[in-house]
């Protein structure tokens, strides 16, 4: 069982969003130097896994995961892209 206490790190605004805007004022694709960047450089808050989960429910999805970031970024591009 995990630490009720334990604080988790969630991006505000969320990353995949912050990633888009950038990617989309950039006018290319974003470099995995330049995901990498942007995602150590954005803004975050510390909080317990249920007030987590409750960030996740309202915006409707899971934000990408800081450090799995390039990965994650390249299979929501994909993703958001297609719709």
């Amino acid at each position: 069982m995990k630490n009720p206490e334990e604080l988790y790190l969630v991006h505000v605004p969320a990353l995949v969003a912050v990633l888009l805007s950038k990617e989309k004022e950039k006018g290319t694709p974003l470099t995995e130097a330049e995901v990498q960047e942007i995602t150590n450089n954005s803004e975050c808050i510390a909080m317990p896994l249920y007030a987590k989960r409750e960030v996740e429910e309202s915006r409707g999805y899971v934000d990408i995961n800081p450090e799995n970031c390039w990965a994650e970024w390249l299979v929501a591009r994909a993703a958001l892209n297609r719709s």
